[in-house]
């Protein structure tokens, strides 16, 4: 299972859900913790999996965010990069559904338009900030009641 106690909670969890956010919101701890408690099973990606503090580009290059172009390119090739990718992606295929945490930056709304492409139930908690017409393809919820109600409804048709 994917919970940061490091427990196997899939026969018990209601769905499987991906959170997808910024490292930089705040509210990002309380939704998976609210998930959590709310009986689902949640990727996290600051602890994917026990001992593990999601990916870093400063485990890579402390001065990464001065990179070229050519340079973020090449060191997508980075293990530690390939390592980051392919936990996020495998939890992509893992999950029954996703939420995307306001405010947020590009790969969280590459994760999100991933998961709505796959068909996965997918919903936005959105907080203060400008309106996107593209949101339409999601849920938009302005409150944890109105996620928790989005899954539960989710998790009752499946």
């Amino acid at each position: 299972g994917w919970n940061s106690d490091g427990r196997d909670a899939r026969e018990e969890a209601e769905m499987r859900i991906y959170v997808a956010s910024s490292w930089r919101n705040q509210r990002q701890p309380a939704v998976v913790a609210a998930l959590r408690s709310a009986g689902h099973e949640v990727y996290d990606f600051r602890n994917p999996r026990p001992g593990n503090n999601g990916f870093h580009w400063s485990e890579i290059d402390p001065e990464w965010k001065g990179w070229s172009p050519e340079e973020f390119r090449r060191l997508l090739r980075h293990p530690i990069a390939e390592g980051g990718f392919r936990s996020d992606k495998e939890a992509l295929h893992w999950a029954d559904g996703c939420v995307l945490v306001m405010p947020c930056g590009r790969s969280s709304h590459l994760e999100a338009g991933y998961m709505i492409g796959q068909g996965k139930p997918t919903a936005i908690l959105l907080s203060d900030g400008e309106p996107e017409l593209m949101y339409k393809l999601a849920t938009l919820c302005t409150s944890f009641e109105e996620l928790f109600d989005f899954f539960r409804e989710v998790s009752a048709k499946s």
